[in-house]
């Protein structure tokens, strides 16, 4: 739960950081297409290292491991969008309260996808 909630201020930080500095169209959809690439990496390499155990293999199998698992985000990011969406049709400042409720449940889907396909033994 720790490394979801570093890599989930990282997400957010990058999004706060884009809607200080850009109002131009589209603005939040950049905000949380920046943030959840910028989330991406820290969480992958947390999750490999310290929850999966993959200390072992080396660069060859990061390099089979982050498609995997770039695909496994890509699949749970439409719960976390869809909730910031949501919580964003409610005004102010409320996409925040949605992208923590999305990311918490889209964390949990990606832990068992990755677990059963990227780390796994099923892959």
């Amino acid at each position: 739960m720790l490394f979801a909630c570093i890599a989930g201020a990282v997400n957010i930080g990058a999004q706060a950081l884009v809607l200080l500095v850009y109002g131009g169209p589209f603005r939040l959809t950049i905000a949380m297409a920046i943030g959840t690439v910028a989330g991406l990496l820290p969480k992958y390499l947390l999750d490999a290292r310290w929850i999966f155990g993959a200390k072992r293999g080396g660069l060859g199998q990061h390099a089979r491991n982050l498609p995997l698992y770039t695909i496994t985000s890509v699949c749970t990011t439409f719960i976390f969008w869809g909730f910031e969406y949501l919580f964003d049709a409610l005004g102010g400042r409320w996409h925040y309260v949605g992208a923590v409720v999305g990311l918490a449940i889209g964390y949990r889907v990606k832990y068992s996808l990755d677990r059963n396909y990227v780390f796994g033994d099923r892959v």
